[in-house]
């Protein structure tokens, strides 16, 4: 536990120099070194509205208008959070407002965090697009096909195994990691050959995951 505490801590705190492709590392970089916005101490929805405004700035300087075009006849799903459009014959593109964290900085925390639990469904940042005055995340992810029905008491195995803990409905926190995860019903975790691939998760960290073990 404590290596992947140590591991995590350095993904979402570290300096690192990170690759000229890494959009997502470099944005998540920018927040926490750049950005002039006090979170301890401001409303979070008046933190967001200045993280958005940032980001329109970044788009400009550091390359992150998304190029590629969005049809909606490659339209697959939506969720309260995104829509999912068919990118090729084995990937998707979802496009999130974020809107289920208080800021954008939160947001791309939990994307670093599911890459490092979940390399096999990865999130790729593609950049950004403003839509009906509305500022959206692109991100690419593999498509998984799923083969069977998902258990979500296999589900639960799972996750307790690696020391999740059920807290409520399809929700969980790791006391270890200062962790929280949550909604995981069966369209967000898919089965396919007995194999789970969690597709679309929501990672929240807590002021113990600052705390070192």
């Amino acid at each position: 536990m404590k290596q992947i505490k140590d591991e995590l801590q350095s993904i979402i705190f570290g300096n690192e120099q990170i690759s000229s492709t890494d959009k997502l590392k470099a944005l998540q970089n920018f927040f926490r070194r750049d950005a002039k916005i006090n979170y301890g101490s401001q409303d979070k929805k008046f933190v967001k509205k200045e993280e958005e405004k940032y980001i329109l700035n970044l788009i400009t300087t550091q390359n992150l208008l998304f190029s590629g075009k969005i049809s909606e006849e490659n339209f697959v799903a939506e969720g309260a959070e995104q829509k999912v459009y068919r990118f090729n014959d084995f990937q998707v593109i979802k496009i999130n407002h974020a809107v289920f964290y208080e800021t954008w900085l939160d947001y791309f925390n939990n994307l670093l965090i599911h890459n490092y639990f979940f390399p096999s469904t990865a999130y790729e940042l593609l950049g950004f697009t403003v839509i009906d005055n509305n500022l959206f995340a692109v991100v690419r992810q593999d498509f998984i096909i799923a083969t069977e029905s998902t258990d979500l008491n296999s589900v639960k195995h799972f996750l307790e195994f690696n020391g999740f803990y059920n807290t409520r409905n399809d929700d969980y926190y790791n006391a270890g990691l200062g962790i929280i995860f949550e909604d995981l019903h069966d369209e967000n975790v898919l089965s396919r050959n007995q194999v789970l691939f969690f597709i679309d998760t929501v990672f929240y960290l807590t002021k113990e995951f600052e705390t070192r073990i």
